[in-house]
């Protein structure tokens, strides 16, 4: 999401966030998502032992290849789970044999953990999109960072049995030098975007395709949501691109780690 835009959608989530404790410090994390464990299959849930294991640092610049290579392209999508949108938009990925990264944000994923849970049932992946999607985390201590990183964190992965992210995307991209290291040391990769197709603004799924087809030179990874508002434009758009991409000989992949 812009800076520019939702803060109705923040303030609708800050109040739904609060009560949630702060973390008293960014203390160690546990397993890395399905295929980071030893060859666990994509959508298990972590075992015990797996929960014990400390997560190994990741890059802290913000990423944005494709683990596909030239041709690979990143199918994201924020600000959910969302018991409306969601279903639908994995039914459709399902269709199209696409694989795609959620950015959840961390109170949505509490109160819909079935829907975290099939969204890694179906070989897709996690990223953390803080607790409350507050737009304005550049300009907050430290402390709170931490705590809307790291709390969302816990709320991911407690909703999806046990699976951790692996990407950190700051709510309207506002990364900080501090959030980027704090969230590479427990084993998520920032995360930023190339194609922004702006549905929250539901220029028409004309336009969110016309923008894809624009902008998809200038980097891999797009930005779709399935929350946050009415997202039949984002469904409409994504049916018609996604088969174009795959004309264009272009291969769906994940963000590189």
């Amino acid at each position: 999401m812009g800076k520019h835009k939702g803060r109705a959608w923040h303030s609708r989530l800050l109040a739904a966030a609060l009560g949630v404790t702060a973390l008293a410090a960014a203390t160690s994390v546990w397993t890395a998502q399905a295929d980071t464990t030893g060859g666990r299959p994509s959508g298990s849930v972590a075992s015990p032992d797996e929960r014990d294991r400390p997560v190994a640092k990741v890059a802290a610049d913000i990423a944005h290849a494709s683990d596909r290579g030239a041709r690979g392209v990143n199918i994201t999508i924020d600000d959910g789970p969302d018991p409306v949108w969601t279903p639908q938009v994995l039914r459709l990925l399902k269709d199209e044999g696409v694989k795609a990264t959620f950015c959840m944000v961390g109170t949505q994923a509490r109160a819909y953990p079935d829907l975290v849970k099939e969204v890694v049932a179906d070989g897709h992946r996690l990223c953390n999109h803080t607790v409350s999607h507050d737009t304005t985390m550049d300009t907050k201590s430290e402390a709170y960072q931490s705590q809307q990183i790291l709390d969302a964190e816990r709320m991911i992965t407690k909703a999806s049995g046990g699976v951790r992210s692996q990407y950190y995307r700051a709510p309207g991209g506002a990364f900080t030098p501090y959030s980027r290291q704090l969230a590479a040391s427990h084993g998520m990769r920032p995360l930023g975007w190339n194609v922004d197709t702006k549905d929250f603004e539901h220029p028409g799924a004309d336009t969110m395709v016309a923008t894809v087809k624009r902008e998809i030179s200038n980097g891999p990874t797009v930005l779709f949501h399935d929350a946050g508002g009415e997202r039949s434009q984002t469904l409409a758009a994504l049916r018609e691109v996604l088969p174009w991409l795959k004309e264009q000989g272009y291969a769906f992949g994940f963000p590189v780690r």
